[in-house]
């Protein structure tokens, strides 16, 4: 996974990314990075980190409906795109229970998948 310094590097590089912190009072908790991927123009979730600390906690998932929530204003997106590594069970339970569905595709190592819109 890609360090927050390299995400917020790509938001520089490419301004269709949009970076965000989740904080818990005072504490940044998750970081988001999400954005029109230049290379396919399809919208997609880039990272979602949560701090080992507050992993388990429900951020990851509330961070998640609200992202997916600020998308789906956007009348002329279709779907959303997401990958993750094989062995991340967790995030995997996580998006299907989202709504997300694998695409049957990889990427880089990574299992992808979409949610309709």
């Amino acid at each position: 996974m890609a360090p927050n310094v390299f995400s917020l590097a790509q938001a520089k590089v490419y301004p269709s990314y949009t970076p965000l912190a989740i904080y818990h009072d005072d504490e940044m908790v998750d970081f988001i990075l999400y954005g029109i991927d230049p290379d396919d123009n399809e919208m997609g979730i880039s990272r979602l980190m949560v701090d080992q600390r507050y992993q388990g906690k429900g951020y990851g998932r509330a961070a998640m409906t609200q992202l997916l929530g600020i998308i789906r204003q956007d009348a002329s997106l279709r779907a959303v795109y997401l990958s993750f590594e094989p062995e991340n069970k967790k995030a995997e339970a996580l998006y299907l229970s989202l709504g997300f569905e694998h695409t049957g595709e990889i990427e880089d190592g990574e299992l992808v998948m979409k949610l309709m819109l």
